[in-house]
């Protein structure tokens, strides 16, 4: 047995992102949109790039997590449960550049997301390299909770009013996930629908969810059926009780993928390539050849079992 067997598995499975949070250095839990494969030890299998190494940065300081199963989008279940599960995460420095160990991780996100069988292209490759860089983080859930369906995201509203920080960005989704913290410090998540006030925003926690007033942050993302056209930003903030529920005062925007202008694209693209270069030379080590033979045959099998 283990603790996710309380779990119903195969709706874990079938979400295509978890929300995973992680606690900063100065104890600000932030989440963001993760791909994972649950194993059959009952630990959950996610990576990350070297140029979005602060999840891996954090695990090692500090490696309470938590992570919530709450957009169905892609699994083709009609309002499944949410899941939540907290628990403590391992992230070695070992560098991976080929799928060894992830093998069916690395299979799955290419069944799944079918534009990324074009990054292992020769012409992508000189692009792409980064993305292959990775770090292998486990996650040992110790809590598993089942909670209804998340709430519907309604029609994107009207352009906000006002200098609240924050507010236009989270105005366009409608729901957001709450990073917050327990009492003992540990992150926990919830999917909320924050209402712009002049304060803050307010927002609110599922029964039975022990939120601490403390630093926390607003996490909107999404994605189509098939992984394609994500977007995702974080607001950072303030977690302030408010008469019978909760208000979260803003003070930052953190957008890591750009807001959508045509120019993005190359400016994360050369953000990416110089962050990963820079986590190899902090460390001493050489830059891994990555090999690319087993990723394409990876991703060939991928395209031969879904047809095209």
């Amino acid at each position: 047995m283990t603790v996710l067997d309380s779990a119903p598995v195969d709706v874990l499975d079938a979400y295509r992102t978890c929300e995973f949070a992680t606690l900063g250095r100065d104890g600000t839990p932030m989440a963001w949109p993760t791909a994972f494969r649950r194993r059959p030890d009952g630990t959950l299998l996610l990576s990350t790039s070297l140029a979005f190494a602060q999840k891996a940065l954090n695990i090692r300081r500090d490696g309470r997590v938590a992570l919530l199963f709450s957009d169905p989008t892609g699994s083709g279940l009609d309002q499944p449960p949410q899941i939540f599960v907290s628990g403590r995460a391992v992230c070695p420095d070992t560098v991976m550049a080929g799928p060894e160990g992830a093998e069916d991780y690395w299979r799955m996100l290419f069944e799944r997301q079918p534009h990324s069988r074009a990054y292992v292209s020769a012409a992508m490759r000189p692009l792409m390299d980064w993305y292959y860089l990775r770090l292998l983080i486990t996650v040992t859930p110790e809590e598993v909770a089942t909670r209804p369906s998340a709430p519907s995201t309604p029609p994107p509203g009207p352009p906000a009013t006002g200098t609240l920080t924050g507010a236009a960005l989270l105005a366009r989704f409608g729901t957001a996930v709450l990073a917050a913290r327990d009492a003992a410090g540990a992150p926990v998540l919830a999917r909320t629908r924050p209402l712009a006030t002049a304060e803050g925003f307010a927002v609110d926690a599922p029964p039975g969810l022990a939120v601490a007033p403390g630093p926390a942050s607003l996490l909107v993302h999404r994605h189509d059926e098939l992984l394609n056209h994500m977007s995702n930003a974080v607001v950072r903030g303030e977690l302030r009780a408010s008469g019978d529920g909760w208000l979260l005062v803003p003070s930052a925007v953190v957008e890591p993928m750009g807001t959508g202008r045509p120019t993005d694209a190359i400016r994360v693209l050369r953000r990416t390539k110089r962050a990963t270069r820079r986590y190899l030379e902090r460390r001493g080590l050489p830059r891994p050849r990555v090999r690319w033979d087993e990723f394409r045959a990876l991703a060939s099998a991928a395209r031969s079992r879904s047809g095209g």
